[in-house]
């Protein structure tokens, strides 16, 4: 039983030839939300914007992906499409390999979530920002670039680390597609061990650190990113 957990602890931290649990799941988190944040900043442009043409595209996806839970989007995007493009080149190879759609599936409903949450920053932007970038002859990339977007993503910093503690948890999805993140693994030691306890509780412990770490980390950087909020509250 000691040799089985000590086989295991290996798995959970990595210290094997192949990628542990806990990396795997980072790795996931990571991916997930830099991509998504790529896609989000655009898209919460369009959504944020009074052309319809721009902006129903986005509402629509964002409904889509935000009223339907993950796991059924996993299972849509791993086993649902799959079936459809199995054969096709290219498609076949990216939709039969697990860790493709779990990355897939987590990118577009992190996209969703962050193009609400930076649309919401950009339409509370106070207007007199804009209207100064205005008067000293901002063209609109410019104002964007430099006054909206920078200022619209230090404002939802807090939500935007709620985002990323739910993509964290999340991951335990992935094991739908057999990707070996921390519940995959604590699952394979409760069939190997079968207890149950030590093997979940293990899984809850690294999650809860985890969660603890990337909290305090993203905690400095809003104290830094928005003393602007403060000197502005201070100032009324």
């Amino acid at each position: 039983m000691l040799t089985i957990w000590l086989e295991y602890w290996r798995q959970y931290l990595g210290v094997t030839d192949n990628i542990s649990g806990v990396a795997m799941t980072l790795w996931i988190t990571i991916l997930s939300v830099m991509i998504g944040t790529c896609f989000a900043i655009p898209l919460s442009i369009c959504q944020a914007s009074k052309n319809k043409f721009l902006r129903w595209p986005v509402l629509v996806y964002t409904f889509v992906f935000r009223g339907t839970p993950l796991y059924v989007q996993l299972l849509i995007i791993y086993t649902g499409i799959f079936s459809l493009v199995k054969g096709i080149p290219y498609l076949d190879d990216f939709f039969k390999v697990g860790f493709n759609c779990t990355i897939l599936a987590f990118t577009l409903n992190t996209c969703a979530y962050m193009v609400e949450i930076l649309s919401g920053a950009i339409r509370q932007l106070p207007q007199n920002e804009i209207e100064a970038a205005q008067a000293y002859g901002f063209s609109k990339y410019k104002i964007y670039r430099y006054i909206i977007l920078p200022s619209a993503i230090k404002r939802s910093l807090p939500l935007y680390t709620n985002e990323i503690i739910l993509v964290l948890h999340a991951t335990s999805l992935a094991f739908t597609a057999s990707v070996p993140e921390i519940l995959k693994v604590a699952r394979d030691v409760n069939s190997a061990t079968y207890d149950s306890f030590s093997a979940f509780g293990i899984a809850a412990i690294l999650y809860a650190i985890i969660s603890f770490i990337l909290v305090g980390i993203f905690r400095v950087i809003e104290k830094r990113q928005m003393k602007f909020l403060n000197r502005d509250q201070g100032s009324r």
